[in-house]
């Protein structure tokens, strides 16, 4: 048996949420890895409709543990209000089936303040972040700065390591012409905070460690996408953290042999939430109707997401970085009913032809996508659960992708509900 990562392999909201759920009904441990409450997973179990941003999907099963490992960057305040929002749907999360890394770096309301103020002022560059502090606590934790879980078990410690981070953040406030953080304000917030964070923290390797020994199926759950990674996404408009398969396992605390099966999540066409290059992007009446038949607003943020066809070159690409084993294709019954599909196969830029997408930011605004035109078909794939139950033309757009991207397809997914899966290899058995 294979412990599986799962990744975004575009700019997120590729459907994550549903195959983690699906794949979680056999797993006994699932690892968020990387990332913050900026996640939007959405889970439909039974009809009832979950959306965790920090939570790991396995927390709402009955006999999965839950792990946040220490490449994560967790609101503690975020993390209470979810756990009490869950909790209000029969969800009863408690020490016993939610752990966290006491070495992941807290995201604190200055985070929030400076991530405002970045996106609010008249100079640099817009990145269209969701606000939530995560960037500015990655960039503490690189700094050696940040304030971490297992602070908050020592709190005489707590003042200086305070003063330490406001020399920081306080210099940056100034630039921006706003008054100095409170020191005090800061402590009494960590202090009554700290009783409710710590019973869940502990050394998350270790329970890992075990778990992976003793046979456990491990389920590494990433947030954002491949494209979003600040190495190899669309630089500068990317997330703050590595979103690739190698993340999983620094992020979690195991070596790398302890991921088996790198399971990439795909949609049928592309989105895109916020600011950044997309060469496939619609602008016309076909976009829109991507976006409301496939309900494109984000889960976190309610943003309306940009659409437009399947980009072949561009998770080809995805997909060789993050060393994906095979994807599950999502949203393909979004697809039904349009008379020809497009697919991007390569691009030209500046009167040069490419079958990838370059890294600089010039040549990627520049890109204009070549595309190749395919049937669409009339009859419905919606909940269909095996290759029988498609229109051919359906079939015939997955084998396509398939061999355009050069990776298999494991999964195709055909509703927002759990169990209309077209299941062609099981990650958990490769």
């Amino acid at each position: 048996m294979a412990d599986v990562a799962v990744i975004g392999a575009q700019w997120g909201d590729e459907g994550k949420g549903k195959i983690v759920d699906w794949l979680s009904a056999r797993a006994d441990v699932v690892v968020r890895f990387q990332g913050g409450h900026n996640a939007g997973h959405t889970l439909v179990i039974d009809g009832e409709v979950y959306k965790l941003s920090l939570l790991p999907s396995g927390v709402v099963r009955k006999g999965c543990k839950g792990v946040i490992g220490s490449g994560v960057v967790v609101d503690p305040f975020a993390l209470l209000a979810e756990i009490e929002r869950i909790g209000a749907q029969g969800v009863n999360i408690t020490p016993g089936n939610l752990a966290i890394a006491e070495n992941a770096t807290l995201i604190l309301p200055l985070h929030q303040e400076l991530d405002a103020m970045r996106e609010g002022s008249s100079a640099g560059v817009k990145l269209g972040t969701t606000k939530r502090g995560i960037g500015p606590a990655y960039e503490d934790k690189a700094g050696r700065r940040g304030l971490r879980i297992v602070d908050l078990a020592d709190l005489d410690s707590l003042p200086e390591k305070i003063e330490n981070l406001l020399v920081h953040h306080n210099a940056l406030r100034r630039g921006f012409g706003h008054d100095a953080a409170d020191a005090g304000a800061l402590l009494k917030m960590l202090r009554a905070v700290a009783p409710k964070i710590t019973p869940f923290a502990r050394p998350v390797w270790r329970e890992l460690d075990a778990a992976h020994k003793a046979g456990k199926r491990i389920l590494f759950e990433g947030a954002q996408g491949v494209l979003l990674d600040v190495d190899h996404g669309t630089y500068p408009y990317v997330t703050s953290s590595n979103t690739v398969a190698g993340q999983a396992a620094t992020g979690a605390g195991l070596g790398p042999r302890a991921v088996g099966y790198v399971l990439g999540i795909v949609k049928a066409y592309t989105t895109r939430v916020g600011e950044g290059p997309f060469p496939t992007e619609l602008h016309d009446a076909v976009g829109q109707k991507l976006g409301e038949r496939g309900h494109e607003f984000g889960t976190v943020t309610g943003r309306q997401r940009r659409c437009g066809w399947f980009d072949a070159a561009l998770v080809r690409q995805s997909l060789k970085i993050a060393g994906v084993d095979g994807i599950a294709l999502t949203k393909l019954d979004v697809l039904d009913g349009f008379d020809e599909l497009k697919v991007c196969i390569g691009y030209r830029i500046n009167g040069e032809t490419y079958d990838y997408l370059p890294a600089g930011a010039g040549n990627q605004a520049a890109a204009e996508p070549i595309y190749e035109t395919m049937e669409g078909w009339d009859g419905t794939s919606e909940k269909a659960r095996s290759w029988a139950g498609l229109p051919a033309a359906a079939v015939k757009y997955v084998r396509r992708i398939e061999e355009l991207i050069e990776t298999p397809v494991a999964l195709v997914s055909t509703s927002p509900e759990r169990d209309d899966v077209i299941l062609m290899r099981d990650p958990f058995q490769d």
